[in-house]
């Protein structure tokens, strides 16, 4: 078993977006240094990490001079080629490992290693051409969800087959090489559970969060979700178990389908904190970035009790569509904590931001939310 990362080392994240940049702030709390490797500059984890690397993920010696300055090495954003974390490891720790992000960046294999793992997933078939999604299709029925075996996310790169779409039009649609295609999910809503194993295998969660979607995009989180305990726990065994099958080091969400009749299926798998888990920076005595940080660092894993019911609203770059948003109105609301993430391009369906709001009940804590998001509107 290697040595702790103890504070004052160095630690590197690849991708520089919101969620590179909440770990930045926990690890600089904890009295790390953190540098930063993406191809885009100023970024919202290039303003507060104390090196940013502007360099393609095909600049391989930019990588290895990156790798060479950190003592690990995460993620914020999985879709980095596998040739990348192959090279940064010969460098320096990689945690979550390569392994576990060429299985989550890859819808089939994501699917086919979960269910070989005896967890629980939707019917699914790989498809590479029309005649491929016909048959498929005959053997799932319709309605069905045809999606992109790679680089999807928010809803992108997906597509539900009804009857009025020919399998030649929804092939045609999705543009691409290698598909899979899902029984359809009747589900009564999607959950999520965000965990955290440290290299000497302790475990902690966040959750169940039940989450609500406008436009594939995540809308609104509540917690404590709501729902029976028996689906609770059910839903935390089955993430505890994928970070087991897997032997993740670092922070991973499990998003999950509870369907009509109590069933849960794993939708998919993000080896990283998720957008679900932001509640946690003000709802629990430690969120999921200082998990992130602990337990890549190979630290003892912090308590995840929640302090009250929250919910958790995003800010999406449409609310710019008449100007400047009027924060004033938002912060004069009690109890409401606002987070912007430093863009300075507002676009449709883009991530600017999120609010959250403790109270004493999910109820009005998701009320509350809502009229606050409102008000920057007013």
């Amino acid at each position: 078993m290697s040595k702790p990362i103890l504070p004052g080392a160095t630690l590197g994240v690849l991708g520089s977006g919101q969620l590179g940049r909440m770990f930045a702030i926990a690890a600089r709390r904890l009295g790390y240094y953190v540098h930063v490797y993406s191809p885009d500059k100023d970024t919202p984890t290039g303003q507060v990490a104390d090196v940013e690397y502007t360099a393609a993920y095909t600049d391989h010696e930019q990588l290895a001079a990156f790798a060479r300055g950190v003592d690990v090495v995460t993620f914020e954003f999985e879709n980095v080629p596998s040739e990348v974390t192959d090279l940064i490891g010969k460098h320096t720790l990689v945690r979550p490992s390569g392994k576990v992000l060429n299985i989550s960046q890859h819808r089939l294999r994501e699917k086919t290693t979960l269910r070989q793992a005896g967890l629980p997933v939707p019917d699914f078939r790989r498809v590479t051409n029309v005649e491929e999604l016909e048959t498929a299709l005959s053997e799932l029925g319709r309605p069905a969800v045809l999606k992109t075996a790679s680089s999807g996310y928010d809803g992108k790169g997906q597509l539900l087959i009804r009857d009025s779409i020919s399998a030649t039009d929804a092939w045609s649609q999705l543009s691409t090489d290698e598909a899979i295609l899902e029984a359809f999910v009747d589900f009564e809503c999607e959950v999520s559970v965000v965990g955290a194993r440290n290299p000497q295998g302790d475990f902690a969660y966040y959750g169940p969060f039940r989450n609500a979607h406008w436009n594939h995009i995540l809308d609104v989180t509540v917690c404590p979700s709501g729902l029976s305990p028996q689906i609770e726990d059910e839903s935390i065994e089955i993430a505890r178990t994928v970070f087991d099958a897997l032997d993740v080091v670092g922070v991973l969400c499990v998003e999950m389908f509870v369907t009509r009749s109590g069933k849960i299926l794993i939708n998919e798998l993000a080896p990283r904190p998720h957008n679900s888990g932001h509640l946690t920076i003000d709802a629990h005595t430690s969120c999921q970035f200082e998990q992130q940080v602990r337990a890549i660092c190979g630290l003892p894993l912090a308590s995840t009790r929640q302090l009250r019911p929250a919910a958790m609203a995003n800010i999406l770059g449409d609310l710019w569509a008449g100007g400047v948003p009027r924060w004033e109105k938002l912060l004069a609301i009690p109890d409401v904590h606002l987070h912007l993430y430093g863009k300075s391009d507002a676009r449709n369906g883009r991530k600017m931001g999120h609010i959250t709001t403790l109270q004493d009940s999910i109820g009005l804590a998701e009320q509350v939310v809502r009229a606050a998001r409102n008000a920057l509107l007013e």
